[in-house]
């Protein structure tokens, strides 16, 4: 990490109030958590070829029929 980097946030973030100091916080354990997740493509190659090819078919077809549909008043 750079050093120049860490040191422009700390003075930024030392001229916030309290409470934006606070949602600066909460965001970067937020960012740590989401790159401790997950694995790599690498642990998930064994399971490569484990689902049947008619399973496969049947889910390709609930995904297209379920999911792409926009719901223009959903939001």
């Amino acid at each position: 990490m750079s050093h120049l980097i860490v040191t422009q946030v700390v003075e930024k973030l030392n001229r916030l109030p309290d409470e934006l100091q606070q949602k600066v916080l909460n965001f970067v354990q937020d960012l740590t958590v989401s790159v401790q997740r997950g694995v790599s493509g690498q642990q998930l190659l064994k399971f490569a070829g484990l689902i049947a090819l008619d399973d496969l078919h049947v889910m390709r077809l609930a995904i297209e029929a379920g999911c792409e549909q926009v719901d223009v008043n959903g939001w």
